[in-house]
């Protein structure tokens, strides 16, 4: 099935999932209305990569939305808390920005209902991941729930769809869609604290997930790391 006549509004970090989750949106047919937030986050770099993606990926549109939640604080990517080096943390690590992904999707669904669409793409994951809350399924079942309550176009009977295609993928499965769908992986960004001169740092929890990910997967890593554990 193809939907060559509706657009998608796909959420659009800079990272490999995102990267993944609306290339996957582009080969159902949709057309591409890519969302990146500047949320004034550690690594504004994946900025850069959100729009290389959103170009190589022939998006309609690419909004950066500026929003910055380093007023809010509370976490080490929007505050002056250092970006634990020493492997994946056990339980919510210290990366987690306060509720990100409901503040973006609620953006994203902002977004869609003016320009008429009813599906968002977003590129979350509950197996290979950092412990997120709201990267879990519960929480899409919940905030789609919540679109159709939400929005004019819910209590109008046209609901929003919220796709979480990568959702029950390891990273290595994610690594393997990336070359599945022809993506060059080495555009996207993952680090946490990226070095001086633009490296991935390879030490933090993203770099080791996405290290680790294309080690599984039996594929080049074409990542530059300024180290590696």
């Amino acid at each position: 099935m193809t939907h060559s006549d509706l657009s998608a509004v796909v959420l659009v970090s800079g990272g490999l999932d995102s990267m993944v989750a609306a290339a996957r949106a582009r080969e159902a047919g949709f057309r591409l209305l890519a969302l990146s937030v500047d949320y004034n986050q550690r690594h504004r770099v994946e900025l850069a990569a959100a729009a290389r993606v959103a170009t190589a990926l022939g998006a309609e549109r690419h909004v950066v939305l500026p929003l910055d939640l380093s007023a809010f604080g509370g976490s080490a990517l929007t505050a002056d808390i250092a970006v634990p080096k020493t492997g994946v943390e056990p339980g919510i690590p210290v990366t987690y920005v306060p509720a990100r992904n409901t503040i973006f999707l609620s953006l994203a669904l902002g977004w869609a209902e003016a320009a008429g669409a009813r599906d968002l793409f977003i590129g979350v994951n509950a197996l290979d991941y950092s412990g997120y809350p709201d990267c879990r399924p519960e929480f899409i079942a919940a905030f789609e729930g919540l679109a159709e309550l939400a929005t004019k176009a819910g209590v109008e009977g046209a609901p929003f769809r919220i796709h979480a295609p990568l959702q029950h993928m390891t990273k290595a499965d994610i690594v393997r869609e990336a070359a599945r769908l022809g993506l060059d992986a080495g555009i996207s960004w993952s680090c946490y604290d990226p070095t001086p001169d633009g490296l991935h740092c390879g030490l933090c929890d993203s770099c080791r997930l996405r290290q680790r990910g294309f080690e599984e997967a039996g594929i080049a890593d074409p990542t530059l790391y300024a180290t590696r554990p």
